[in-house]
């Protein structure tokens, strides 16, 4: 069964995964606050993309990392790294969305959530 985060530390995470994918310049980052919609999957996304295979892998190595050492957390469930092209990391009230940039425009994930509250970050640090 998921735990659920504190409303503290879900903030904490989320501040650690953007930090996570600008470490290795994923690109468009977008989180988008699900609290408000219904049916919502968990309370938040965090979407970015990387222009190779190899830089979303980077991007999903650094998330993990700056998650467990800023927030203390590790993701419940990874999936997508074995072929790169839309990494999902589930820490069960984030949820982050690590997308190869044809992936991401063909799924357009920020659109099918277009009436949730959004913020885009600078995509380095």
């Amino acid at each position: 069964m998921k735990k659920a985060q504190g409303a503290g530390n879900s903030a904490r995470l989320v501040e650690a995964v953007i930090q996570g994918i600008q470490e290795v310049k994923g690109k468009d980052i977008v989180r988008i606050d699900l609290r408000g919609m219904p049916n919502r999957v968990c309370d938040q996304f965090v979407v970015c993309h990387g222009d190779s295979d190899t830089q979303v892998a980077a991007i999903a190595g650094s998330v993990e990392k700056f998650a467990r050492e800023k927030a203390g957390e590790r993701p419940w469930q990874v999936e997508g790294l074995r072929n790169a092209e839309w990494v999902l990391l589930d820490f069960v009230d984030v949820v982050v969305h690590i997308f190869h940039r044809a992936k991401r425009e063909h799924y357009g994930l920020e659109h099918l959530w277009a009436d949730a509250a959004s913020q885009r970050y600078d995509n380095v640090a």
